[in-house]
């Protein structure tokens, strides 16, 4: 179960982290806490495994990407955790998991892939189904964004939904 503190705290993190020197100090201070405070309840969540991970929502187009594509990978079972490794450390891949397979759609491993072209995202991911040795994949690319939001599980009375 979790206090009101800890409720107030992930409600902080739903929304955009701010921009400058001391951002926890200032969400911390949106809440009424110490900066101490804040993180150490973020660090106990944590550590007790109710927040796995929280981190940045990339805005492809407003860093400078012009193409993105969900990379659909089939690898053997066995290879997953080898794979995923691979993938999430190419710089241009933002997330990368894995979902059950179906009969007529037999990828398991996916990626976001950014780049400037989707030229550019096919190199990218023939180098990386190189180096991992994967032969069967597609590339899947956006072509309008229809909602891009954070998770909320929880509000505060001064919340605006953004910081």
């Amino acid at each position: 179960m979790l206090n009101e503190q800890e409720k107030k705290v992930i409600a902080a993190i739903q929304g955009d982290i701010p921009v400058c020197e001391h951002p926890y100090r200032t969400l911390a201070e949106r809440i009424g806490l110490s900066e101490d405070a804040f993180l150490s309840t973020l660090t106990d969540l944590r550590r007790r495994d109710l927040i796995r991970r929280f981190g940045a929502t990339l805005r492809h187009q407003k860093s400078g990407y012009s193409a993105n594509a969900m990379g659909a990978w089939q690898v053997d079972e066995t290879r997953i955790e080898e794979v995923g490794r691979i993938m999430s450390a190419c710089r241009q891949i933002s997330h990368c998991y894995r979902r059950n397979p179906t009969r007529s759609w037999p990828y398991n491993l996916y990626t976001m892939i950014h780049a400037e072209s989707e030229d550019a995202c096919w190199e990218i991911a023939r180098g990386l189904a190189a180096q991992a040795v994967v032969e069967n994949f597609t590339l899947l690319f956006s072509r309008r964004e229809l909602k891009k939001t954070s998770m909320r599980y929880f509000s505060t009375d001064n919340d605006t939904g953004r910081s």
